[in-house]
């Protein structure tokens, strides 16, 4: 029997005001698809949060189901989505929020005793949020102010920049548009495009290098150009600059000094495997990278060297799993940034489905030089054996942190020694991530390792991009695998059983004073041979390194 009478369609009316404010903020942008996390931006810088009636607006506008706009908005931690409370009124955060960091290097260097004590002194006003990794370990503990890190802060500088409204990330010098020009900046893409160099020429040279991805896996650069020039066109190109591993801040070194060298390589790899269109992807921290490379990306444009492919920026929303490849392109797409299953490889079904070239910022950060000074000059660089350059950030318990280049195979007391003058006074050496949060842990009886890649394995560690943690006699190497295990809780995109149940687990076991080390074991190696990416692959890490190197920690 058919029913009778008009039917209004299912979800949330819109709310006339909303579509207004929300058609008046996008203008005469694209309403694509893979705009979306772009939109959630434009609406959360405007308004503060994200609310449902402007939610039900955006979905409207860009003709997408509700419940995907929705999803993507809460998967990522810098949208605030606000709903309406039982008495129907809206309860937006408050203007300001301080972010403080309790990442290893931050915990290190008493980031706790901020946190018990910003709340009650900055008041209900403000909001103080515990943060992950935010990309400035070296200045550790790092304080986040609205947009504006405070390094090296204390209770006196935050209230300062709290109640002064500083409240934007100040730019620090760099080589402009301009000044990278009068250097010889450009010269190579442009002698490509004019025919003076060939694909395969440049391609060998990297491959004779040694250059290897400086993301983290270390695939060959060369081999990498090859595979994707090989594929069919259309070629795109995912640049990654999500760099959210705790105590990696390399990328963003880089970026804030000469972002036209990384921009340059950039191109010349895009060329090498004839890709026609290119994405920057930058992890939302980084909102002083973010406007650098808007405003030199617009100088480029405005005076190119050459035929330039279009180059897109998107900007990450808070989200650690973004890192991962496949995670990347989804949050490009405009989706939650949940890893692929693989094959196919990113390399043959990217972004938008096409053969993709990815690689990290630094890699081709160092394409120019290596170009320029050959690939005998690159390769003939190295200690122990091994080859090459490696960008160390390098933080913890040391004089001098920050990113220091130093020869592949360096070890890790040469690393303290000759870059980062020393240890602390009053501090020993006791041991050391050589990785980052996912690399594991070892003690001071293995700084002879030398530290590049395949050499760490088979300690049971890798490099991975080369994030130096430095723990001294007064730390626990049991306490720094507590603060891991529950950053990889927190950041795990929860699609696989493996890693989203494993890590809360171990967690949970870890904070005991003796660990339960065979259960430990056993859920360890579930996560390593189910988990669908690299975060639960590599979770255990820091808890096997433990067991296995600080047993007198934890029995």
């Amino acid at each position: 029997m058919k029913r009778k009478g008009r039917f209004s369609p299912k979800g949330r009316a819109l709310d006339p005001q909303a579509l207004e404010e929300v058609r008046a903020l996008l203008g005469d942008a694209s309403r694509q698809r893979d705009l979306l996390i772009e939109h959630l931006h434009r609406l959360n810088d405007r308004y503060g949060s994200l609310s449902a009636a402007r939610l039900a607006a955006l979905a409207q506008e860009m003709r997408l189901p509700l419940a995907e706009v929705y999803e993507v908005a809460t998967f990522y931690h810098h949208f605030e989505v606000v709903k309406e409370g039982p008495d129907g009124k809206m309860r937006p955060p408050p203007a300001l929020t301080v972010r403080v960091c309790d990442s290893i290097s931050c915990e290190l260097a008493g980031s706790e005793a901020l946190l018990a004590k910003l709340p009650s002194l900055l008041g209900k006003e403000i909001r103080v949020l515990r943060a992950p990794c935010v990309g400035r370990c070296e200045v550790a503990p790092c304080v986040v102010v609205g947009q504006n890190p405070i390094g090296n802060a204390t209770i006196e500088a935050v209230q300062k920049a709290a109640s002064s409204g500083k409240t934007s990330c100040e730019e620090t010098r760099y080589i402009h548009f301009t000044a990278y020009r009068k250097q010889g900046g450009y010269q190579l893409i442009a002698d490509c495009l004019a025919g003076k160099r060939s694909r395969d020429e440049l391609t060998k040279i990297m491959e004779d290098s040694g250059l290897r991805g400086l993301g983290g896996a270390g695939f060959p650069a060369g081999r990498k150009w090859r595979i994707v020039a090989a594929e069919p066109e259309p070629r795109l190109m995912a640049v990654n600059i999500d760099e959210g591993e705790p105590g990696t801040f390399k990328d963003r070194w880089f970026l804030e000094r000469d972002p036209h060298r990384f921009l340059e390589g950039m191109l010349v790899a895009a060329w090498c495997a004839g890709v026609s269109e290119i994405y920057i992807y930058l992890r939302d921290e980084y909102a002083g990278c973010r406007s650098v490379l808007e405003r030199e990306l617009q100088s480029l444009r405005a005076d190119p060297p050459c035929a330039l492919p279009p180059i897109f920026l998107r900007r990450g929303a808070g989200a650690y799993i973004c890192g991962e490849e496949s995670a990347m392109i989804e949050s490009i797409e405009g989706k939650r940034g949940m890893p692929r299953l693989r094959p196919p490889y990113v390399a043959q079904v990217g972004l938008f489905g096409r053969p993709t070239l990815e690689h990290n910022m630094e890699t081709v950060y160092w394409v120019r030089e290596i170009v320029e000074k050959g690939a005998a000059w690159f390769a003939g660089q190295g200690r122990n054996g091994r080859k090459g350059l490696r960008s160390f950030s390098v933080s913890g318990r040391v004089k001098k942190p920050g990113v220091h280049v130093a020869p592949a195979g360096i070890t890790v007391v040469q690393l303290i020694n000759e870059y980062c003058g020393g240890m602390l006074d009053g501090h020993e050496f006791y041991g050391y991530l050589p990785g980052g949060a996912s690399g594991g842990i070892l003690p001071a009886s293995k700084a002879d390792i030398a530290l590049d890649f395949d050499t760490l394995q088979p300690h049971g560690c890798f490099i991975g991009s080369a994030a130096v943690v430095i723990l001294s006699n007064k730390d626990k190497a049991s306490k720094a695998a507590v603060n891991l295990m529950k950053f990889f809780h927190d950041e795990s995109c929860g699609k696989c059983t493996p890693c989203r149940v494993g890590t809360g687990k171990a967690a949970a076991l870890m904070v005991e004073r003796k660990w339960n080390q065979p259960l430990l074991n056993e859920l360890s190696q579930a996560m390593m041979d189910a988990s669908i990416c690299g975060l639960g692959q590599a979770a255990p890490n820091p808890a096997l390194s433990v067991m296995k190197y600080f047993p007198h920690e934890v029995s």
